[in-house]
């Protein structure tokens, strides 16, 4: 039995609201990705999601607060010590982590390259060192074209990128390598391995949306699973499969940027059952923007979101919740190389039936969104992380706060 609601969370991917209290053990001290990338592309007309409360959130300065809001707004800090994708979504649907992945800022060792070599049929790999996924394409794309090696690189995260040319060393054959260092790799607790394929010509290189992202299983149940269990129409739109290594969906979306990624969470959004939660990601702003260092970019994305939104929001029902926040920062303004960065992310909480103006305050964990998501569509949790604002948005006191 389903009580008639539907939840939805999107992600922005990277839109971090400060930096944590620990932020400086991880590098990012005074990085704020909302805020900075405001200031620094001006003027940007986010009208829509500054009525879901944006700019009340504690820490937000650049986004005006109107009088009167429309949805509940507040943050998240991160419990688990990491700054990465899995482990960010992992936590909002109520699976933290004690320990951080393992991360290799020297490079890969003989251990994994000697044998993905061999297994893979390789004449050997380029680069293996951190890298911008860009930079390094521009770099060692034309030595990989006349040598068939493929790039391996990693970043700040937890992570093994292998890049290599669709059409030259084939889309294929790259998931099969990437596969493969899946395999050696699991059991040193590797976050993911991600096939990065690119097109073009020396000079031209541009990646695609072919990624692909081979992760570990999440270590403990999730909402995700909990939904599943109940019966319920799990919806994952992006990269959400991926992440999740296709536990605890009943159906997934491939999508090609966030342009795409929107029209597809409308058609969702029409089809979706009672009861039923569609969990989407929208990469652009951390993979073209963050990364890249591109606040103006980042900015015109934002816009683009909010733009979509009345379109989105005419199709929910009722008894609907939808949950905006991220998963990590990712400061474009931030000079210290082009990885992540340790940040509160927001939540905003709006429904056509759920109360506004709430200041859900600073919560503890992300792990707060899952139970929220698993209590609104009346799902039991027994003994998991996180405190649900659910009652908050039903006119009760926010628990947890």
């Amino acid at each position: 039995m389903t009580n008639g609601r539907r939840a939805f969370c999107l992600v922005l991917d990277s839109l971090g609201v400060g930096a944590m209290p620990d932020a400086e053990a991880f590098g990012d001290a005074g990085t704020h990705t909302l805020d900075h990338l405001i200031a620094a592309a001006r003027p940007v007309a986010l009208p829509n999601l500054e009525a879901l409360g944006l700019g009340a959130i504690a820490g937000v300065r650049e986004v005006p607060r109107p009088d009167a809001l429309r949805g509940a707004f507040g943050r998240m800090a991160e419990r688990s010590p990491g700054k990465d994708t899995s482990t960010g979504h992992w936590e909002m649907m109520q699976c933290p982590l004690e320990q951080r992945f393992p991360v290799y800022p020297d490079g890969f060792g003989d251990e994994v390259l000697g044998p993905l070599i061999e297994r893979a049929g390789l004449p050997g790999v380029l680069c293996n060192a951190p890298a911008s996924g860009t930079e390094v394409i521009a770099r060692l794309g034309d030595e990989h074209l006349r040598t068939g090696k493929p790039i391996v690189y990693t970043s700040a995260d937890s992570v093994l990128q292998v890049a290599a040319h669709e059409q030259h060393f084939g889309l294929e054959r790259l998931y099969q390598v990437c596969e493969i260092a899946r395999e050696i790799t699991r059991a040193s607790g590797l976050g993911r391995v991600i096939a990065r394929p690119f097109v073009g010509e020396p000079g031209t290189f541009e990646r695609t949306y072919n990624r692909k992202d081979y992760s570990l299983l999440p270590p403990r149940e999730t909402t995700l699973d909990r939904l599943v269990a109940a019966g319920r129409e799990v919806v994952g739109v992006g990269k959400i499969e991926d992440i999740f290594a296709g536990r605890g969906l009943t159906r997934s979306v491939h999508t090609e940027g966030n342009a795409d990624g929107l029209e597809h969470t409308l058609a969702v959004a029409d089809e979706l059952a009672d009861g039923g939660f569609c969990f989407v990601n929208l990469v652009d702003f951390d993979m073209l923007f963050g990364h890249r260092r591109d606040a103006h970019g980042y900015a015109r994305a934002l816009e683009a979101f909010d733009a979509w939104w009345p379109r989105f929001e005419e199709r929910l029902r009722p008894g609907d919740l939808v949950l905006l926040s991220a998963d990590h920062g990712n400061d474009p303004t931030f000079d210290r190389g082009t990885d992540h960065t340790r940040e509160f992310v927001p939540v905003l909480a709006f429904g056509p039936e759920a109360a506004a103006g709430v200041d859900l305050g600073t919560r503890a964990s992300f792990a707060d969104l899952g139970a929220t998501v698993a209590e609104w569509l009346g799902v039991e949790v027994a003994d998991a992380p996180g405190a649900s604002f659910a009652r908050a948005l039903e006119g009760g006191v926010a628990a947890g706060v």
